[in-house]
């Protein structure tokens, strides 16, 4: 891992702007991570993916792990090699997909015990396991192994799976067989009780890690709750280090987790949602389906420059949903991904300048259902 690995370069109010120095090269923060889950980012080439400026993507260690498994991919050169991307990639642990399958799990002080959504396999996997498979795996970032803990749940619960994330995070610490190589992260949870998100934020930085994620938020509680466990948990994270808030994607969560401090995001929002035909725009979501946009000459936003804005009408990229062509759900994905670091470069320029409020302002302002 190159030292240091984070850079604060301008500060705006509690929003700043800096870069990660990975080992597959520089990256801008604020930054919006597409989610490649299966070593893919689902509609986009790497070489798409550089195009818009991608400098980071997200694998996905539950799933590679059951197909085709880390020791292959590890044999074939780590996942870098094997998806031919040559930028960062972030690996999380696994933990949350294994946890969404609830009635296929059994949880312990050694582990979760999981069945595979793919054939019904039984699995095991511990900290130590996941911290071995992200080795495997090769990725410039990679997480700690924490439960991911429903919405809502009770006080006693909440507590003993903070302490439980904490127990797991020292024992991946430990498991951890490339640290110059790979950044591992610790995780705050605590679920939507300040007190333990305090708790939880003062366990992970006596770690010691060298960035930090804030887990457990946009699972289901209203935006009030989740801002407010932000401005909880952020100021108790280290200035120096980075923090990412994990699976927050909206433009709006955007500009209110970054002037809260948060440096890096990731969500399948805009891959799924123009895999759905829902187009993000500078005025708001383009429903493409619909039939007002048969005839529709635009481009699907004439404020974007990419290249499905500026070769293809919004009455083109219809009639491709409409007919079920392929090409309809990858022109769309190319554009929201662009749109999405596009936003993030603007972002990064404004506070540079001391003018993140004004361009909030001005963004947001046009920003509105079509």
């Amino acid at each position: 891992m190159t030292k240091p690995f984070f850079k604060i370069s301008a500060r705006d109010g509690e929003a700043r702007t800096g870069t990660i120095h990975a080992r597959h090269g520089i990256i801008e923060t604020p930054v919006f991570m597409p989610v490649g889950t299966q070593g893919t980012v689902k509609g986009m080439t790497p070489a798409h993916l550089k195009e818009i400026g991608a400098r980071i993507i997200l694998g996905n260690t539950y799933h590679l792990y059951l197909r085709p498994g880390d020791e292959l991919i590890a044999s074939l050169g780590g996942l870098h090699a094997f998806s031919s991307w040559k930028n960062a990639i972030l690996t999380d642990s696994g933990g949350f997909q294994i946890f969404s399958l609830k009635e296929l799990n059994r949880i312990s002080e050694e582990g979760v015990e999981f069945q595979s959504h793919l054939d019904g396999s039984k699995h095991f996997m511990s900290p130590e396991k996941s911290i071995h498979i992200q080795n495997n795996l090769g990725a410039d970032i990679i997480m700690c192994f924490d439960e991911c803990v429903p919405y809502p749940a009770g006080y006693t619960y909440v507590e003993d799976s903070v302490n439980l994330t904490y127990r797991w995070a020292k024992r991946c610490l430990q498991a951890h067989q490339r640290p110059e190589e790979q950044a591992l992260f610790g995780i705050v949870q605590g679920a939507f009780s300040r007190d333990l998100r305090k708790k939880s934020a003062r366990q992970m930085t006596d770690l010691d890690f060298p960035g930090y994620a804030i887990g457990g938020l946009s699972v289901g509680e209203p935006k009030p709750l989740m801002y407010e466990m932000l401005e909880v948990t952020t100021p108790l994270l280290p200035d120096e280090k980075p923090r990412y808030l994990m699976g927050i994607g909206t433009p709006e969560d955007f500009f209110d987790s970054i002037e809260r401090g948060i440096d890096m995001f990731d969500c399948v929002m805009p891959t799924r949602n123009a895999r759905n035909g829902t187009l993000f725009t500078s005025r708001g979501k383009v429903v493409i389906r619909n039939a007002f946009y048969a005839e529709d000459s635009l481009p699907p936003d004439p404020e974007c420059s990419c290249y499905t804005c500026a070769n293809f009408s919004r009455a083109y990229i219809r009639h491709l949903f409409k007919a079920n062509e392929m090409l309809g759900p990858v022109l769309a994905t190319y554009h929201n991904l662009a749109f999405f670091i596009n936003l993030m470069e603007n972002i990064r320029s404004a506070i540079r300048q001391g003018t993140l409020q004004q361009f909030k302002k001005k963004f947001l302002s046009s920003y509105h259902q079509e």
